[in-house]
């Protein structure tokens, strides 16, 4: 099994986390997108989106943090992705964070730190409905989490590897989640997570990176 991304990233922070807590053996192959491989005609014959991550094992080549992460657990039989109504719980709130949740901390990175690292000051419309959205569909979440551990019921799920990933990235767009208490308590618990650890200690490395790489190319004013 190969993931080809970028472990900056939050959406390949998902996956490898996914992998990693399920005890799978992946092979990572690192992305440059700044040097423009993810526009290679043999990546874009796996992913002609272009993004990452991608993910392939045999013949199965498959695109979409979320999808690949349904896979792994279904080849692992793992109760990430539980049983009966469970199952449907755990898919909405997937997709609810595809449609709602990570739109406006998408906005943040693109505002707050890729566009920051390029000399670019922040659009403050952009920023501003970006935060309108997130106050928004953390609050609905912090409602969900009142009465839970995790978002379905007391145990972890894909759901809350799927939440969580925009949360990655507080340290770069300020985001507002933490505000909301049950978000901070459940992210607290995410955090916990060895899996969520690891994965969380290389995307710092890489971002680190990131940041001195454009930092050597800024010519001085």
């Amino acid at each position: 099994m190969k993931v080809y991304g970028d472990r900056g990233s939050s959406n390949t922070r998902r996956v490898l986390t996914t992998a990693a807590y399920l005890g799978l053996e992946v092979e990572f192959v690192f992305l440059d997108l700044f040097n423009g491989e993810n526009r290679t005609p043999a990546y874009l014959a796996l992913n002609p989106n272009g993004t990452i991550p991608t993910f392939v094992d045999g013949d199965v080549v498959l695109f979409e943090a979320s999808a690949i992460m349904i896979y792994l657990a279904e080849q692992a039989g793992s109760s990430l992705l539980p049983a009966g109504n469970a199952k449907y719980e755990t898919l909405k709130w997937m997709f609810w964070a595809a449609e709602h949740f990570r739109r406006g901390p998408t906005v943040l990175i693109e505002q707050r730190f890729m566009d920051r690292l390029k000399g670019r000051a922040e659009n403050p419309t952009l920023v501003a409905d970006a935060l309108q959205a997130i106050h928004r569909y953390t609050a609905v979440l912090d409602g969900h989490l009142r009465t839970r551990r995790f978002v379905v019921g007391d145990a972890l799920s894909l759901a809350d590897i799927d939440l969580a990933a925009p949360l990655s990235h507080i340290p770069r767009t300020q985001a507002p989640f933490l505000e909301y208490p049950h978000v901070a308590a459940w992210y607290a618990r995410i955090n916990a997570l060895a899996a969520w650890q690891q994965s969380g200690a290389a995307q710092e490395r890489r971002i680190a990176e990131i940041e001195r790489l454009f930092s050597s190319q800024r010519v001085p004013a």
